[in-house]
């Protein structure tokens, strides 16, 4: 644990104040998980890919479903693909906390207090991934620009 941090720190303090990228996030030093008796940790960066990997593949199937006269890799095709995966990544983080990927791969975005995020921070987030750089741009707690922007983490369930 990060040094200065107190006894019984929540999850997403213990990645913000010093447990680093990737590694454990207890929530009680003693104990070392959290209320509900697992051990949660800061999601890592392979994960993370894994899950939009998902959810850009799962984009494109239903893409070709939804608009099946935009010829696959025209601009219209790549333009419905980044569209239905703005959708589905806002939409599902929004109501569940998380992406079909996310969920998937056992990831949920919680605010950084660990309260659930709202359509707007949920939309802000997206925006921020689909731009890219934002998301490649991360920090030592494992926080990209755009988690830092809409004041989220993402952690392992």
């Amino acid at each position: 644990m990060g040094e200065g941090c107190p006894a019984g720190i929540s999850v997403v303090s213990a990645v913000l104040h010093g447990s680093g990228y990737g590694g454990p996030v207890p929530d009680s030093p003693a104990s070392g998980q959290d209320s509900e008796g697992s051990a949660n940790q800061a999601a890592g960066l392979g994960r993370r890919l894994g899950a939009i990997a998902i959810d850009w593949a799962l984009s494109i199937l239903v893409s070709l479903l939804l608009f099946p006269q935009a010829r696959y890799g025209s601009s219209a095709s790549s333009l419905a693909t980044l569209v239905v995966f703005a959708v589905e990544v806002t939409v599902l983080t929004w109501l569940t906390g998380a992406s079909f990927g996310q969920r998937l791969l056992g990831l949920t975005v919680v605010r950084v207090d660990g309260g659930r995020l709202g359509l707007g921070r949920a939309a802000l987030r997206t925006v921020l991934i689909c731009l890219v750089v934002p998301a490649i741009v991360y920090d030592n707690a494992g926080r990209g620009l755009h988690d830092r922007a809409a004041g989220s983490i993402v952690l392992r369930t």
